[in-house]
């Protein structure tokens, strides 16, 4: 739940003016976007559009166990997509639809590791729970 609701206020943080710094650039896609949430990560409406839905499916995913666990694997996993996809785009081509630049890169690793930390971690809690 967590994890969902940090997704959904970086969505909206996203699409305000102050938190995120250039934001008359802010582009529906592209790497065109220099807008730049906290003057860091590289957004686009796309990227904050994803961020809510991405926020939307942890508050309903969080409601059961199972849920949880494959939010955050399963999400983990894709953050560590991104993460790779950042490495080997050309942050200036078109490629970069996201988009991402090296801060983004970081925060995807640290993404990916820690939402599959914590989806095995709670899945372990929630075996051992049930084996006693």
């Amino acid at each position: 739940m967590v994890v969902g609701a940090v997704f959904t206020l970086v969505g909206i943080a996203g699409f305000i003016p102050g938190l995120t710094t250039n934001y008359d650039t802010l582009m529906f896609a592209g790497h065109e976007s220099q807008a730049m949430l906290l003057g860091l990560f590289a957004v686009s409406i796309l990227h904050n559009v994803v961020h809510l839905a991405f926020g939307v499916a942890g508050f309903l995913l969080a409601r059961t166990v199972d849920g949880a666990y494959w939010y955050l694997v399963g999400g983990g996993i894709v953050y560590l997509v991104l993460f790779l996809y950042g490495l080997v785009v050309d942050h200036g081509s078109d490629a970069n639809f996201v988009p991402v630049n090296p801060a983004d890169n970081w925060l995807h690793l640290f993404l990916g590791v820690g939402m599959i930390g914590l989806g095995l971690a709670a899945g372990r809690r929630h075996r051992t729970a049930h084996d006693h």
